[in-house]
């Protein structure tokens, strides 16, 4: 137990929520402190693919992030206040803030949802064929957890926060999104909150087995999506803006990590990060396109002459 002491409890045990009648639509889960710099492009983003809601846990925001917010996405918008820092009163263990959050989410909000997932400010759900979110999921059926791996995009070349926000100006990403690496590889999960038994950051179980699906409706253990022949992102890509500017690259250093690491060590680790995704990059513009597709639905039709 002593060496336990010193751990975060990082995976909570979950009764899933009762399906609410005429469930539908993508909800997401979203923890934020201080993010007005990308925020209002993150919820643009969202609420132009068709999220029905996001609930936005404010982890102690001093800035504009939550108006922001609020601005974006109106009456979809639900915020909690959620700058706490809570632990086990018998081993004195800190219980995960982010997870708690999740699995808060998922038990009071999830049964209204066909979906939910819970992602970062620096994460992005792109449709590759659909133009919303739904359409990205509705060939599933009764799939209860999509996997989506993440890449990976790093600087770009930009020393300072370019112009024109974040979906135009980094189009490069890891070419290799199963490459192994640690702090490269790694998934986030778009669930039926209603089949969740336990949560994680990067992963749930489902009727109480570790398992989940890729984008193509395929099924494996929580450990067999790491293999390279489950990598799908046929219908749905999870974009993460790893890092930004160089400037934002080190900023994030310096706020240092959001678990018990040494500076030293966690600049190093980030650093390592960046270096495994900048190593070999392909031009990736899902993002871009998926906005472009989203114009040209809502432009309206020019009137015909005479």
């Amino acid at each position: 137990m002593r060496f336990l002491s010193g751990r975060p409890i990082t995976k909570l045990g979950l009764m899933p929520p009762a399906a609410r009648p005429g469930r539908a639509g993508v909800a997401l889960a979203l923890i934020v402190r201080d993010e007005e710099r990308h925020i209002a492009e993150w919820a643009t983003f969202h609420r132009d693919a068709g999220v029905a809601r996001v609930i936005a846990y404010d982890n102690g925001c001093t800035d504009a992030t939550i108006p922001r917010l609020a601005q974006a996405l109106g009456d979809r918008l639900t915020v909690i206040p959620w700058d706490q820092k809570l632990t086990d009163a018998g081993s004195g263990r800190e219980i995960h803030n982010q997870v708690l959050a999740y699995a808060h989410a998922m038990r009071n909000f999830g049964g209204r949802f066909r979906w939910m997932a819970a992602i970062d400010a620096d994460e992005f759900l792109v449709p590759k064929r659909a133009e919303s979110l739904d359409g990205a999921l509705a060939h599933l059926d009764d799939v209860p957890s999509v996997s989506l791996p993440w890449h990976n995009f790093g600087r770009n070349g930009h020393e300072e926060p370019p112009e024109g926000g974040v979906v135009a100006n980094y189009t490069r990403r890891a070419a290799d999104p199963m490459s192994g690496a640690r702090g490269v590889t790694n998934f986030k999960t778009v669930v039926d909150a209603t089949r969740v038994t336990a949560v994680k950051v990067h992963s749930v179980e489902i009727d109480g087995a570790a398992v989940t699906w890729n984008d193509r409706g395929e099924r494996a253990t929580l450990r067999g999506r790491f293999d390279r022949g489950f990598y799908s992102s046929d219908h749905l890509q999870l974009n993460h803006y790893y890092t930004r500017s160089e400037a934002e690259l080190a900023a994030k250093i310096a706020r240092g990590s959001n678990q018990r690491v040494g500076s030293a060590r966690h600049a190093a680790r980030v650093r390592r990060n960046v270096a495994n995704i900048e190593a070999g990059e392909v031009e990736d513009r899902a993002a871009p396109e998926f906005l472009a597709r989203v114009r040209d639905r809502s432009a309206p039709a020019e009137s015909g002459g005479l």
